[in-house]
C-alpha cells in the first residue's frame, strides 16, 4: 500500500474510526474532544507560539510518563515545548506534571490531529516546531510526509518495536517504509528493536536504552507515602497498574488468603493492608463494586484525601479496612512510598506489561506477571539483576509477596539490586539530548 491509497482508506473509514473514538471516550470518561477542531487541525484564536517549539508527542498515560524526564531536560534547557497526545489520561497526565510550565507558556499542550493530510498541514502552520520527538512507537504516515515537507526534522525516541509490529508493518508495504524512513533518527531501547526497525525501514537508527530509567522521582510524594505506612503500622503490598479483570482477579485471590487467615485466628492483627490500583478511571468504580460483592472492607484513596492525607482519621480508617482502592491519577509514587512490595500488572493477561521500572527506582521489590513483551529487554535485565520476580498467576504473585514482606533479608536484597540496576542504565535522556542536537543543525 501506498500513501496515497493509506489516504483514501482512512477518508473512507472516517465515520467508522470516529465512531470507535467517540465510544472510547465515553467508556473512559473524560473530556475527549473527539470533534474538536485541534483535532482537525483548526486553532481558531489559540495564539501562535513566540518561540518554535520542541514538538514531543507522548500518545498516552505510559509515554507522558516516559516522556517526563525528557521534557523535564528540555524545559530546563529553556526551550518551549509543544506536547501532544490522543488520549485523556495522557493529557491529564501532561497537565499534572508541567502545571507550572504550562501556566507561564513555556509548555502548551495540544492533541495531536488525526492523520488526515490537511489536519496534519494546518497543525504544522499553526506550531511551526523546531523539531519533533516522537516517543516508542507512534508512527503516522501522512503527519511525517507534511514534518518532511515543512523541513521539520523528525525523531523516535525510546523506540520498542516488536516482532508483531514488525509484521505489521510490512504486511503494509511501501507507506510504513516511507514513513520509517522519514525519521532523521530514531533511537531505540534495545538491540533487538533497532534490528527490527531497521528490517522495517528505518534508518540512523541507534541504542539509547529507556527513558524511564532517567525518571525524575518527585520525593516529597515518595517520603508522604512512606510517612503515612511508618504511621499505618501496617506492611503493605501495592497492586499497581490492573488492566481488564485483573483487579478482579487480584481480588478474589486477597479473598480466599483473607479467609484462611481468619479460620486460623489471625483477622484481628491485619498485618497486611493491599492496595489496589486500576489502569484506568473507567475502571474504578467496577473495582469498588467487585470489593463490595466479595465482602472485603475497604476505602478509597480519594476518600482519604478528602479526610486529609495524613490526618488521624485517614490513618484510622486505613486501620480497619482490607484495601484501599487507588482510584486517584498522578500518585504512583505515592503509592510506591506506602509500599512494602509492588506487584506491577498488564502483565498477567496478555497485554504486555506496565512500567515496572519506577518501583525498581524506589526501591521497591517488583513482582510481575508472565505477559511483558512491552518491556522484554529490561525485564530480562532485572531478574538477571535479582530486582524482579515473575509468577505465573496473581494468586501465586500475592503469595510470593507475603512470603518478602515477611523475609527482611530477601526483601532488602531485591530493594537495593532495583536501586543499583536503575541507576546502571540510566543516561537515554542525554543521549536523545545530543541527538536531538544533531537534526537540528
Amino acid at each position: 500500500m501506498n500513501r496515497f491509497f493509506y489516504t483514501a482508506s482512512i477518508r473512507l473509514l472516517a465515520p467508522a474510526l470516529m465512531a470507535w473514538m467517540g465510544v472510547r471516550a465515553r467508556r473512559a470518561g473524560g473530556d475527549w474532544q473527539v470533534l474538536s477542531g485541534p483535532r482537525f487541525g483548526f486553532y481558531g484564536s489559540l495564539p501562535v507560539p513566540q518561540k518554535a517549539p520542541v514538538w514531543v508527542h507522548a500518545v498516552s498515560l505510559g509515554e507522558t510518563r516516559a516522556a517526563q524526564p525528557l521534557i523535564r531536560a528540555l524545559l530546563d534547557q529553556g526551550e518551549t515545548v509543544l506536547l501532544t497526545h490522543m488520549t485523556v489520561t495522557g493529557r491529564a497526565e501532561g497537565a499534572q506534571a508541567f502545571a507550572a510550565e504550562i501556566a507561564s507558556g513555556q509548555l502548551l499542550q495540544q492533541w495531536l490531529p488525526y492523520d488526515f493530510p490537511g489536519s496534519v498541514r494546518r497543525f504544522f502552520a499553526h506550531y511551526r516546531p523546531c523539531a519533533g520527538v516522537l516517543i516508542e512507537r507512534e508512527v503516522w504516515p501522512n503527519l511525517l510526509a507534511a514534518a518532511r515537507r515543512q523541513g521539520v526534522p523528525m525523531m523516535l525516541a525510546s523506540a520498542r518495536f516488536s516482532e508483531s509490529a514488525l509484521r505489521t508493518s510490512l504486511k503494509a508495504g511501501s507507506v510504513m517504509r516511507g514513513a520509517y524512513r522519514s525519521f532523521k533518527l530514531i533511537y531505540a531501547q534495545s538491540l533487538a528493536d533497532a534490528q527490527r526497525l531497521e528490517l522495517a525501514g528505518a534508518q540512523g537508527v541507534r541504542v539509547s536504552g529507556n527513558l524511564k530509567f532517567d525518571v525524575v522521582l518527585p520525593q516529597d510524594k515518595i517520603a508522604r507515602g512512606r510517612g503515612f505506612a511508618s504511621e499505618l503500622g501496617r506492611r503493605v503490598v501495592v497492586i499497581a497498574s490492573t488492566r481488564e479483570t485483573e483487579h478482579a482477579d487480584f481480588m478474589d485471590a486477597i479473598a480466599h488468603y483473607l479467609r484462611r487467615e481468619r479460620e486460623h485466628g489471625s483477622e484481628l492483627h491485619r498485618p497486611v493492608l493491599f492496595v489496589v490500583i486500576p489502569r484506568h478511571p473507567e475502571r474504578f468504580e467496577e473495582a469498588a463494586d467487585y470489593l463490595n460483592q466479595l465482602g472485603l472492607r475497604s476505602v478509597r484513596r480519594s476518600e482519604l484525601l478528602k479526610q486529609g492525607d495524613t490526618s488521624t482519621s485517614a490513618i484510622q480508617a486505613c486501620r480497619e479496612v482490607d484495601v484501599l482502592l487507588g482510584d486517584t491519577l498522578g500518585e504512583m509514587h505515592w503509592y510506591y512510598g506506602l509500599a512494602r512490595v509492588a506487584i506491577v500488572a498488564g502483565s498477567f493477561q496478555p497485554l504486555g506489561g506496565q512500567n515496572f521500572i519506577e518501583a525498581c527506582a524506589v526501591g521497591v521489590p517488583v513482582i510481575v506477571g508472565p505477559h511483558t513483551h512491552h518491556f522484554a529487554q529490561a525485564m530480562q535485565d532485572a531478574m538477571q539483576a535479582g530486582a524482579v520476580i515473575r509468577a505465573s498467576t496473581p494468586a501465586l504473585a500475592l503469595q510470593q509477596a507475603l512470603e518478602l514482606v515477611d523475609d527482611p533479608a530477601r526483601h532488602n536484597k531485591m530493594a537495593d539490586s532495583g536501586l543499583h540496576w536503575v541507576q546502571m542504565h540510566q543516561g537515554a535522556v542525554q543521549r536523545v539530548l545530543s541527538g536531538l542536537a544533531q537534526i537540528r543543525d
